[in-house]
């Protein structure tokens, strides 16, 4: 039923193929004959406005006035009416606005001095307010030579102007004569033309056309049809031609034209047609031609399987069987359908066997003979798969918001695709923002500079990261290559207090073992020590020379001994301590004067400088005051040149205050000053490292933080910072 339908349609298409074909050619004709009637007219045409000015003429005018166009557009009539007499010439113009159309006989001289006489008629207004004029030489002296020139040139103009090409030829084929469309068409040149016959352009297969058209035209003197040609140059061509026999001195005439594109067009067209045939009986997507009551009149084996009908029950049926149509998006759709003439959309369409569909589907008015076609596509597994993956990525993406790491999708070049709240967070970027960064830029770390990382499908390095405001951070850094093609998967948490807990926790056992074995030691040898003590200056009062400088070496050596046992028995046992309100500013100045007597045999200046509303802190004074010598002793050892101590004390906050004490020595190294307050480290020459594990020890029971700033050859800066009021 289908394949009977399809030849129908075609021979419909071709019908109307050639109707269309038949106007244009109609049209072509028209134009032609047009143009050849008003050029190659036998009469002079001329257009002229109201003044009698030349505006148009055809090629018998120039003819006639033997002026070129050009020339005549510049003249009007007047200028060759010398001869008339003026009152003959003022009663026609007379007769003219009275009549729509007057014709007379007038005498015209030339600008050579040629007299012609005319046979004139004007029609008034016959284009919008100008006139035509048509003029003929009646000269009887010239009639007969006239006509046969005039003949010879209408013939010539006809000849060589023709868009067609014309041939003049032999009753043995012999090209005498062509115009310039012919040599054109057929791509040789004129002055080669006599060398060239009829069938040197006939293929051996198409000869026998050649043969039928001489039977012809010897027999009828006239005949026409199709030749195809073969060129010289080997292309191919197809001519449609009229012959005439006997035209001219017992020549032949052909005229003949290209219709090479028009047959290459229908060609086309045919292969167009079969093309559309194809696609649409093995197209994927179904496809259905419906008429404006909505009947399908032809259908596709895929619109077969869609709508679960066969082909010829489908036909059968209506397009709006299958829809629901108080469905207020099908009334929307159908309305703007109607409006526009095309739509792309989607509904649900209602099988026979109750199966429902969602079909997206595309649909055109006036395809082919005022009907409409319908390409629809089953959607209805892509919208299941479409909802299962929206859900899956608002999982995915619930999970990736929500988790407590910090989480990054990176390209093969590191550039950050997509980071969630928890890394914009550990990273300290907008999270807007964080896709313009690459994670070389944000984290330093060696085998990411240097490419290995490259060559690790999976890695997991504990890595420094350095903030924008050049806080540090330890981060636990994990990555995975390629999760998916040209994506990274890079994992990490902020485990900085977690390291910063396991050195406290470090130091503390380490002050704990300390603490336990300056206690055994300490009592072991603070006995021994005070015998010495004692015999020593028993020994130094009995002994009649003058040994003083020995016994002052052996004090002074005892007591740097006691004070170490001292710091050992601070750290072994708790302190009788006596918490108070006191001023940090005092205990200071008291600090300062106890050292300041060393401090200028190394030629150090110690200067203060404080805000004077510093409060009153709640604390320890003489251990405060341990920590201040401690700090200040070691910061005029390092400077045995002379230089400055700057101290600064000021509020941090509104619940903190700051003490900064800043030296001119030759500072410590990066990887020295962590190990800093450890038991036993020291960057002395003579030192056991105690002092400032003391004082360490002494700020931290106060609630408070220690922290140095150091960069060698610039000096050390130690920030103490203690709560103003604490729970003890």
């Amino acid at each position: 039923m289908s394949h009977v339908i399809n030849k129908c349609e075609l021979a419909s298409l071709q019908e109307q193929i050639e109707g269309l074909k038949k106007e244009n050619k109609s049209l072509k004709e028209k134009s032609r004959q047009h143009e050849i009637v008003f050029e190659s007219a036998m009469e002079a045409i001329i257009i002229i406005d109201e003044k009698f000015h030349f505006i148009d003429c055809n090629q018998s005018a120039c003819h006639l006035f033997q002026l070129t166009k050009k020339e005549l557009q510049k003249r009007k009539m007047c200028d060759f009416l010398s001869l008339v007499p003026h009152q003959q010439l003022h009663k026609q113009v007379e007769e003219l606005r009275d009549r729509d159309q007057v014709a007379d006989e007038l005498i015209i001289k030339l600008d050579n001095g040629q007299v012609k006489f005319i046979e004139i008629s004007i029609q008034k207004n016959a284009l919008g307010t100008r006139h035509l004029a048509l003029m003929r030489d009646i000269s009887s002296n010239k009639m007969l030579e006239r006509e046969r020139t005039i003949n010879e040139q209408l013939f010539k103009d006809l000849f060589h102007r023709a868009v067609d090409g014309i041939v003049i030829f032999d009753g043995s084929g012999q090209f005498i004569d062509a115009n310039g469309s012919f040599c054109s068409n057929f791509e040789i040149d004129k002055s080669q033309l006599s060398t060239f016959k009829l069938h040197d352009f006939i293929e051996g297969e198409n000869q026998f056309k050649l043969d039928k058209l001489w039977s012809i035209l010897n027999e009828g003197g006239r005949a026409k049809g199709e030749m195809p040609v073969l060129l010289k140059s080997g292309r191919k061509k197809v001519f449609e031609f009229t012959s005439t026999s006997n035209v001219l001195s017992g020549f032949n005439m052909a005229i003949m034209r290209d219709i090479t594109e028009k047959r290459n067009m229908e060609m086309q067209l045919f292969k167009s047609e079969e093309r559309f045939r194809e696609i649409f009986e093995n197209a994927i997507d179904a496809i259905i031609i419906w008429n404006n009551d909505g009947r399908i009149i032809s259908a596709n084996q895929s619109a077969s399987r869609t709508f679960e009908l066969s082909v010829e029950n489908l036909i059968s049926s209506r397009i709006y069987d299958f829809i629901d149509l108080n469905d207020l998006k099908f009334r929307a759709a159908r309305k703007e359908y109607i409006r526009s003439g095309a739509i792309r959309e989607e509904l649900l369409f209602y099988m026979p066997n109750g199966q429902c569909k969602q079909l997206e589907f595309t649909s055109k008015m006036d395809v082919t003979d005022g009907h409409h076609l319908t390409i629809l596509r089953n959607v209805s597994d892509r919208k299941r798969m479409e909802k299962e993956l929206r859900e899956s990525e608002q999982k995915f993406r619930k999970i990736f918001n929500g988790a407590m790491d910090g989480i990054v999708l990176l390209d093969d070049s590191y550039n950050i695709i997509d980071a969630n709240p928890t890394a914009s967070f550990i990273l300290d970027i907008p999270l807007e923002h964080i896709h313009k960064y690459n994670l070389h830029e944000l984290i330093s770390y060696d085998k990411m500079e240097s490419g290995s990382m490259h060559f690790f499908d999976e890695m997991t390095e504990e890595i420094p990261f350095k903030l924008q405001n050049n806080k540090e951070k330890i981060l636990e850094f994990s990555l995975k290559r390629n999760i998916i093609e040209n994506l990274n998967l890079a994992i990490f948490r902020d485990i900085t207090e977690k390291k910063e807990l396991e050195e406290r926790l470090r130091k503390s056992d380490t002050l704990s073992v300390v603490g336990e074995l300056a206690a055994g030691i300490a009592h072991e040898i603070r006995n021994p020590m005070t015998a010495l003590k004692g015999f020593i200056q028993l020994l130094e009062a009995n002994v009649k020379e003058d040994f003083s400088m020995y016994f002052n070496v052996i004090t002074s050596e005892l007591s740097r001994i006691e004070s170490i046992i001292t710091e050992f028995l601070i750290l072994a046992k708790p302190q009788a301590i006596s918490y108070q309100e006191k001023d940090v500013v005092t205990i200071m100045k008291e600090t300062i004067d106890l050292l300041n007597a060393q401090a200028i045999l190394v030629n150090v200046q110690i200067q203060l400088n404080h805000n004077g509303s510093v409060p009153l802190v709640y604390c320890e004074p003489n251990q405060l005051k341990q920590v201040f010598i401690n700090i200040l002793k070691n910061a005029i050892e390092v400077m045995p040149s002379g230089g400055t101590i700057q101290v600064d004390i000021f509020m941090k906050n509104e619940n903190e205050l700051k003490i900064t004490i800043i030296d001119e020595g030759s500072g410590i190294p990066e990887d020295k000053i962590k190990r800093l307050g450890e038991p036993f480290y020291t960057t002395k020459d003579r030192g056991t490292g105690l002092g400032l594990m003391v004082s360490y020890k002494i700020i931290e029971e106060h609630c408070g933080i220690v922290e140095v700033e150091s960069k060698v050859g610039n000096g050390t800066a130690f920030h103490i910072t203690l709560p103003i009021k604490q729970t003890m």
